[in-house]
């Protein structure tokens, strides 16, 4: 059956929003507003409330006092799984205005929203709805004159701090675990994409969320944020954003109350591509990789690392690839990639790029700012050759559709380039060896590695990186860990 699109434009103009703080289930002005500035076109889409450390104050009072009366934690486990599935639906029920303000905040073609990240916020809520009831405690054998529990008990007050490439996908996979064991939140969405965080808690409100247990206070890092990581009050920051800022965020937690930090920071994904391999599915899915979310993805795949027995072949096959995925307008239904999510973004990738021109790398494709007319951000897929693995471009994180070209002759020379920066998110391996696949997985110092494949993975596995990527996964019940204390009660019988 034929669906017919959605007009996006025309929904673009008429959506409703919430646009002020959201504290004890109550919407609040904030301490100043701030413009939602579009990289689509450059227009200022929305003003919204901005918080300070006083609002952060306000908020954490109220999940504390939320926590603290066991208005949600003390609910029986079904009743909290009743109010997180009915989330689950009311977002799949508003899901054409959550992509649309997806595309208005940070410039992802609205119908890619809907269909992705949409549903991944969808599955997410639901999943966990689903999971509360399924954790169970333990109650070890210790003998027959005593009894030993253990407990897994909500942690408290969770702080999370989110960004704006996937608003959506990354608030929920914060919320929906620490809510679902019974922690209260407050929120720091990052401040190019408010909206949507808003709207999503508006959706939990009208599903049944006790005021108090998610709250969702809008500003800047230096201000809000600071604020949040270095509050004496919350038990647990959790943040998923650049490296420089997760260093920021657990200096605070240390130097306040010792808070537990959560790190889910950048990346440097490779495609590690060998001679055996399926070169039209590599390539492909190396383009693909590398520009999916015009390439602002701590897990995109930026580098190419390929035997320079095929090179030629493989480049040329990913140049050919990435002439249908140019950008455009996101509220076009056929665009296939959308805006870089802030001017300032696209002047970063653009001085990147420009850095390891000047370093000796070659410009195979790409390279200059595009749509410059429309006042929006965007960037064409580029491919830059001739690098060192110790080069800027194989090195930086560009949060942008930039792949960096580099070759190997041994299958340790390739573990190596991929092992060679600070990061360690995630990366594949390319090969119809199954004893290669296995010995170089292994090898690889990566939280994630696929083998003929990229970005694959559903909620039942977790998420997250070693070295300068971070530590402490998203995803699967592994994230519920995350936000409880473990409790050991034991009970002399004799």
């Amino acid at each position: 059956m034929t669906t017919t699109a959605p007009d996006w434009s025309a929904l673009a103009a008429t959506v409703q929003y919430p646009t002020d703080l959201l504290i004890g289930g109550r919407w609040t002005p904030g301490s100043t507003r701030g413009e939602v500035v579009s990289p689509i076109d450059g227009r200022v889409v929305a003003e919204v409330a901005m918080g300070d450390g006083a609002d952060i104050d306000r908020a954490v009072a109220s999940a504390r006092a939320a926590f603290d009366d066991r208005r949600w934690a003390g609910m029986a486990p079904m009743d909290r799984k009743d109010v997180l599935i009915r989330w689950a639906h009311l977002v799949n029920g508003h899901a054409e205005q959550l992509a649309v303000l997806t595309a208005l905040e940070m410039g992802k073609p609205a119908r890619e929203a809907k269909a992705i990240d949409v549903r991944a916020c969808h599955r997410t809520l639901r999943w966990y709805g689903e999971a509360i009831d399924k954790v169970l405690d333990e109650m070890p054998n210790v003998g027959d004159s005593s009894w030993a529990m253990i407990e897994r008990e909500p942690a408290g007050v969770v702080g999370a701090i989110t960004p704006w490439n996937f608003p959506l996908t990354l608030e929920t996979w914060k919320i929906a675990p620490a809510l679902a064991v019974g922690c209260s939140m407050v929120l720091k969405p990052a401040e190019l994409s408010p909206l949507t965080a808003l709207y999503v808690a508006q959706l939990g409100l009208e599903a049944g969320l006790p005021d108090g247990v998610l709250n969702v206070v809008n500003g800047t890092g230096p201000t809000a944020g600071a604020a949040l990581a270095g509050h004496p009050d919350v038990d647990i920051v959790t943040f998923t954003g650049s490296t420089a800022t997760g260093r920021a965020i657990m200096t605070a937690a240390a130097q306040s109350n010792m808070k537990r930090p959560y790190l889910e920071l950048g990346g440097k994904g490779a495609n590690i591509v060998f001679p055996d391999a399926d070169l039209d599915k590599a390539a492909a899915t190396a383009a693909w990789s590398v520009t999916y979310n015009a390439g602002q993805m701590c897990t995109a795949g930026s580098r190419l690392i390929v035997h320079e027995s095929v090179k030629d072949d493989v480049v040329g096959r990913i140049l050919e690839a990435m002439t249908g995925l140019q950008p455009g307008d996101p509220l076009d239904h056929q665009t296939p990639i959308g805006a870089i999510a802030s001017a300032r973004q696209l002047q970063t990738v653009h001085g990147i790029v420009s850095a390891g021109l000047r370093e000796g790398g070659r410009l195979l494709v790409g390279g200059e700012p595009v749509l410059v007319g429309t006042g929006g951000s965007y960037y064409p897929p580029t491919v830059v050759d001739n690098l060192r693995p110790d080069s800027l471009l194989a090195q930086k994180e560009v949060f942008g559709p930039v792949l960096s070209v580099l070759t190997f002759d041994t299958d340790d020379e390739a573990v190596r380039i991929a092992n060679s920066t600070a990061y360690g998110l995630a990366s594949a391996v390319w090969t119809n060896d199954l004893s290669r696949a296995r010995r170089v997985s292994k090898a690889l110092r990566m939280g994630t590695v696929w083998v003929n494949c990229y970005e694959e993975g559903d909620m039942t596995v977790p998420f997250g990186g070693v070295k300068q990527s971070g530590f402490g996964s998203d995803k699967s019940l592994h994230a519920m860990d995350k936000f409880t204390d473990l409790k050991t009660t034991w009970i002399e019988l004799s």
